[in-house]
């Protein structure tokens, strides 16, 4: 079952909040992501501040074509919770 997102949010620096259907929510940090032909013109700040939350896509997309698809927004946002529940460090 692919994970209903609710929200996106631009967070600071490379960093957006989803909030999913099921009351997950977490804050990522997306730098490490931003690699590769689709991904890089996503390292210019202005252009990753654009983001925007897709109702009919389910997942935040930017004016470059750039994507992430729901389901990687949900594990990563389920690790870093499971990793504060612990007390360990979150993924990065």
């Amino acid at each position: 079952m692919i994970p209903k997102l609710e929200a996106v949010d631009y967070a600071g620096e490379y960093t957006i909040h989803v909030r999913f259907a099921d009351g997950t929510e977490a804050t990522l940090d997306l730098a490490a992501e931003l690699w590769g032909a689709v991904f890089e013109p996503l390292r210019d700040l202005r252009v990753f501040r654009r983001l925007r939350f897709d109702r009919e896509l389910n997942t935040v997309t930017w004016p470059t074509g750039a994507d992430l698809a729901p389901e990687f927004l949900y594990e990563r946002a389920g690790a870093q919770q499971a990793a504060r529940v612990k007390g360990t460090p979150p993924p990065s």
